[in-house]
């Protein structure tokens, strides 16, 4: 088993290693961050025969005996020095691509494949496809038109939040300032300062009783809540406060049509793991947020104990648990 991750990652990479081995099967880690500097990864097509292998820490693997490789995390050219200069960009892109185009040849299962990952990165085909599906999506618009906005505020008649489509960070002195879910006001809506800059996506703010992290392995979905009330200091993205609020989620079972909608979303992007976020409001409807198709679970492993790694072990080795068996 491959397990391709970088080498300051979080204990998810453990725990799933771990359930490798009680299943009797050896995790090859491959960090990332490491290539090209101190790991080697190489492939050669002679005639007929192909060769690929991979040294890292003084060892070497054979890479056309991997069975099966989760794709978690890809960090590379992160090592490369900055005395590369303005050669450094072209170095990095070129290890990306040399590396991909590996990973794409193994011809093994694939958790999930790149092309699945990247595709499941448009959120407004997420909302589109998840609506086919039947699941309940906010009211939406994204734009980089303020007048649009303006327009939007007074159709939906309730008040709105933004988001970006991506984990948006600044770095300032060193500091990473995250652009977290926020509430607009009034005041917000007639300046949209900087909007013609960059494009952000504007929903209705949308009453919760409960936020929901679904996470789908395989043919199964593990889901849990946290109380809305708990959240009011991190007003309407629980991430603001998430390390406090780490031991606060608690199982949930979510309605069955709910799961089998989002099953059939995963699978429609071809996707064997995706971590979901719902609300679910005072009335009890769930309404579908986002998928991420690298979504953490690590402290869901651990509160309210939800079986995540051992179910992408299976995954991983057990064909039947598989709701798509593509490879890359």
């Amino acid at each position: 088993m491959l397990l391709v991750t970088h080498s300051g990652d979080n204990e998810s990479i453990e725990l799933v290693s771990r359930a490798l081995v009680r299943r009797r099967h050896t995790p090859i880690r491959l960090d990332t961050d490491q290539y090209p500097t101190s790991v080697q990864v190489s492939s050669e097509l002679v005639g007929r025969r192909s060769r690929r292998w991979l040294t890292a820490n003084g060892k070497t693997f054979d890479l056309q005996q991997v069975g099966a490789l989760w794709y978690r995390r890809y960090y590379v050219g992160w090592a490369l020095p900055e005395e590369l200069g303005d050669t450094r960009p072209a170095c990095v892109d070129e290890s990306r691509r040399t590396l991909y185009g590996t990973i794409a040849s193994l011809g093994c299962f694939q958790l999930d494949p790149l092309r699945a990952v990247r595709r499941c990165d448009h959120k407004e085909l997420q909302l589109e496809r998840a609506r086919d599906f039947g699941l309940d999506v906010p009211r939406t618009l994204s734009t980089n038109d303020p007048e649009a906005v303006r327009s939007f505020a007074r159709t939906v008649k309730v008040p709105l939040i933004t988001k970006m489509q991506h984990s948006f960070a600044i770095y300032r002195e060193g500091q990473e300032q995250v652009v977290f879910t926020t509430a607009l006001t009034g005041d917000d809506l007639q300046r949209l300062d900087g909007l013609e800059y960059s494009p952000m996506t504007f929903q209705e703010k949308v009453p919760r009783r409960l936020e929901l992290r679904a996470t789908v392995v395989g043919k199964r979905v593990f889901t849990a809540s946290i109380d809305a009330k708990l959240l009011e200091n991190s007003g309407v993205d629980w991430r603001r406060d998430g390390l406090e609020l780490l031991e606060q989620w608690k199982p949930y079972t979510l309605p069955r049509a709910v799961e089998r909608s989002l099953l059939r979303l995963t699978k429609w992007f071809g996707l064997n793991y995706a971590a979901a976020d719902f609300i679910v409001t005072p009335e009890g409807r769930h309404l579908f947020l986002e998928i991420n198709a690298g979504g953490e679970f690590f402290w869901l492993q651990r509160t309210p104990g939800l079986p995540i790694a051992e179910a992408l072990a299976e995954v991983l080795t057990t064909p039947s648990a598989r709701a798509c068996a593509l490879e890359a």
